[in-house]
């Protein structure tokens, strides 16, 4: 069977959890079947895998626009193929255009939703319109749809109606515990000026609405005296929530704040997650969020938001802390400061209790394994192509 898998990201150009999916599910896949990866970007050299520009024509057009310029392209490219499998909406169109043209099945693998992104329109304007766009028309024509959790099951058939429910399936993301795994060295924390033997508090994620970095920073304040606090924050979605991040963090009064901007090669973030006392997952949108796996995998603690799939992976005072949030119409907290203070409270709860922490870590790690393996997702899929074949 020759499966084409549809995505903006791909290795070394991955900056959120549909990219690292995408890495990890073909890696198992072509265990099984014939597997071509097409992404956008810049060439890669692996083989079976084929990066897509933006057509000439469009490189002055809305961002939106290009987006499906480039998904032209890939689906001409689908020819052949015995199912074509779409990741986020920045593939879906191309997906769907690959089944009209050539009756391919379309399987869509949800990792978000626009409807539930509303902010986005502050990042593409009138292009967030065509998103939308893209995404409904593609899953409601596909022939499956991948949730990855049962939260984002509940979500798509919310935001979806039209789409029968017996067509949406829940294959959960899932975490390389032989790639993630503690690393008990210390050299990538003294290359960034953290102190080894101080606690601290870990961010890894985008600046974007969706990851509430703005909500940890307010929340940060109010963190223990002693605690160090490190952000792996990068690729900001607008120049507004750059200042706005800058700002917060310029305001912190308290030392040990380490912002590391660049995306850094993976051994470092594995290596960064190990030593942290607590990760810290503030989203206020989160379908499941596969950096909580990695944090577990590495046998930290972590707080999160219990929001979207999250509580379906961080088991509440087993494995981290959800922090409770209520939401608007914006996806925002209705209540900004209750909510930061609830998410400063449960991250000095363990920084006050590293034993404690260091238990959930090891919950955490096991969990991963037992519960979170790739080769059974990819098998899972495997069942769900056939079905379609």
């Amino acid at each position: 069977m020759r499966v084409d898998l549809l995505s903006r990201e791909y290795p070394p150009e991955v900056y959120g959890g549909a990219g690292v999916h995408v890495e990890y599910l073909a890696r198992e896949l072509r265990k099984l079947a014939d597997v071509r990866v097409r992404c956008f970007g810049g060439d890669r050299e692996e083989p079976g895998v084929s990066a897509y520009r933006v057509p000439g024509g469009l490189e002055a057009a809305n961002a939106a626009l290009q987006v499906l310029g480039v998904d032209l392209e890939m689906a001409a490219a689908c020819d052949g193929a015995d199912v074509v499998h779409s990741h986020t909406w920045y593939a879906n169109f191309a997906g769907h255009v690959a089944k009209m043209l050539y009756g391919t099945p379309h399987v869509v693998t949800t990792h978000s939703l626009e409807p539930l992104r509303p902010w986005k329109a502050e990042q593409l304007g009138g292009g967030y319109t065509l998103s939308s766009w893209a995404e409904r028309t593609a899953l409601a024509s596909a022939d499956a749809v991948i949730a990855v959790s049962e939260g984002m099951r509940r979500d798509v058939l919310a935001a979806y109606p039209e789409i029968p429910p017996a067509k949406v399936n829940v294959i959960h993301n899932g975490i390389d515990t032989a790639q993630y795994a503690p690393d008990p060295g210390v050299d990538v924390l003294e290359k960034h000026g953290i102190d080894p033997g101080r606690p601290y508090v870990i961010f890894v994620g985008r600046i974007t609405r969706q990851k509430g970095l703005v909500h940890l920073l307010h929340a940060a304040r109010s963190f223990a005296a002693d605690a160090q606090l490190v952000l792996c924050a990068g690729a900001p979605d607008t120049p507004e929530i750059a200042e706005e991040v800058s700002g917060l963090v310029r305001g912190l009064d308290r030392d040990g704040v380490f912002w590391i901007s660049e995306m850094l090669p993976k051994p470092e973030v594995i290596q960064l997650l190990t030593h942290a006392t607590v990760f810290v997952c503030p989203s206020v949108y989160e379908p499941m969020g596969i950096v909580n796996l990695e944090a577990m995998a590495c046998e930290t603690a972590v707080v999160a938001t219990a929001t979207g799939g999250i509580p379906e992976v961080v088991a509440d005072g087993e494995t981290g802390l959800l922090v409770p949030i209520s939401q608007g119409a914006d996806g925002e907290p209705h209540d900004p400061e209750l909510f930061a203070a609830d998410l400063a409270a449960r991250v000095n709860e363990l920084l006050g209790d590293p034993a404690r922490a260091r238990a959930m870590g090891r919950a955490g790690r096991a969990r991963a394994i037992d519960h979170f393996s790739w080769p059974h997702i990819a098998e899972r899929t495997m069942t769900l192509y056939r079905s379609l074949t």
